[in-house]
């Protein structure tokens, strides 16, 4: 059932997926493509919120931060993932891979190799600061809209 906290928890999310897109892309080798990577994540982000933290808001302070941090990094969790995934197909239809299980564990590698260009410092406070404001904007929109 739709209700505000989701509703402003899911647009939080999204935003923060693609302010953290876009403050990756810079961190990326030169001559990266990237398609749709930013809008990818706003989506994945989209979903978390309205999914993992609007369905717990309102349950006060301590919980909005909780609610916020898990989101955030379910957020970084799917998306990873998902890029990686991208990322093996596209390796796969260049014939890259000599069988379905190093493909399988291409996944595994590509998603820890850019989950350690996501931790520079700039995507850290960001991922931080953004996944408390979604927090306690969720508990806000919880309290305040009925």
């Amino acid at each position: 059932m739709p209700t505000a906290a989701k509703l402003f928890s899911a647009v939080c999310l999204a935003i923060l997926g693609y302010l953290v897109s876009e403050a990756i892309k810079p961190l990326m080798p030169e001559g990266t493509g990237f398609g749709i990577f930013s809008y990818l994540n706003a989506t994945i982000g989209f979903f978390c919120g309205w999914v993992i933290v609007g369905n717990r808001a309102g349950r006060g302070v301590s919980a909005a931060i909780s609610n916020g941090l898990t989101g955030m990094f379910a957020m970084v969790c799917i998306g990873l993932f998902v890029q990686a995934v991208v990322q093996m197909v596209d390796m796969a239809m260049r014939h890259r891979f000599s069988g379905p299980v190093e493909a399988f564990a291409a996944v595994f590698e590509i998603a820890i190799e850019y989950g350690g260009i996501m931790m520079h410092s700039s995507v850290l406070i960001l991922l931080l600061v953004g996944a408390l404001v979604t927090g306690f904007v969720s508990e806000f929109a919880a309290r305040n809209y009925r």
